[in-house]
């Protein structure tokens, strides 16, 4: 069995607390996680290890983006994409190296939000979402490993995915164009979600709720911005996967909360 969770944590030495108390309770075997907002050097080492945790890959940024995994299984750090075109810290990649799971790659991402404006002409950061997502989709034709890729793709493709389909259509991260482009990525590699294979759509599913509202659990106007997908045949082994909602309540949270996939491998 493995265990594998994902957690965009918005400051990675701000909400550690948070972070230890996620892994002492729900101790997933790998956490991928995305914003750290840290340069490598500055990331928390000492406190994963003291739970556990020995291995690394983190890619990070002085106060801005950055990527980290960490793990109580072993894995050797297989790729930084720079997919973003611009030397931004976005992507990690793995590769688990312990007998069990030899071979199986974890690909850590974290997709540009695309600014407020849906119009490549009007709003460069929206254009530069839809190429770092067309880059991702190149790059997903040659895979050639089992591989997951999992974190905040800062889109919600479905209907499902968010509170109000018809108020978010001219949203950034719910327009047809971002739904499309996604659709493109996952096309590339025969992508599994492996959120939508437990938690069946039309059933509401979300993972981040904007600070903004004043209460979250009574307007739940939430969007399912992270993901977890998977290779066709390592997804036939995924057995569960749960969201932890819950996080969101915790002091001092971050505006996304965690999730978990397990896989008999």
């Amino acid at each position: 069995m493995l265990s594998i969770a994902t957690w965009n944590i918005n400051s990675v030495r701000l909400r550690m607390p948070i972070v230890e108390r996620f892994l002492t309770e729900s101790a997933p075997d790998i956490l991928c996680l995305q914003e750290i907002k840290c340069q490598e050097h500055q990331f928390p080492y000492d406190a994963f290890k003291a739970l556990g945790y020995e291995h690394f890959a983190v890619h990070g940024q002085k106060g801005y983006h950055g990527v980290a995994t960490v793990g109580k299984v072993p894995f050797e750090e297989f790729s930084r994409h720079d997919w973003q075109d611009n030397g931004e810290a976005r992507h990690v990649g793995v590769q688990l190296s312990d007998p069990a799971h030899q071979g199986v790659v974890l690909e850590n991402v974290y997709v540009p939000a695309g600014g407020d404006i849906p119009d490549r002409e009007q709003n460069a950061k929206f254009g530069q979402k839809l190429d770092f997502l067309e880059r991702m989709t190149r790059w997903a034709e040659k895979i050639e490993h089992p591989t997951m890729i999992m974190g905040d793709f800062n889109i919600a493709p479905l209907e499902s995915d968010v509170w109000n389909h018809k108020q978010l259509l001219k949203v950034v991260s719910h327009t047809p164009l971002e739904v499309e482009t996604l659709q493109g990525f996952m096309d590339a590699h025969n992508w599994v979600d492996v959120g939508r294979e437990f938690i069946k759509d039309p059933e509401r599913y979300f993972s981040w709720w904007s600070y903004r509202s004043r209460d979250w659990k009574v307007n739940d106007r939430g969007r399912r911005l992270d993901h977890m997908w998977a290779s066709p045949e390592l997804a036939k082994k995924a057995t569960g996967h749960s969201v932890h909602e819950y996080a969101r309540d915790w002091e001092k949270p971050s505006d996304h909360v965690p999730l978990i996939t397990e896989f008999d491998l």
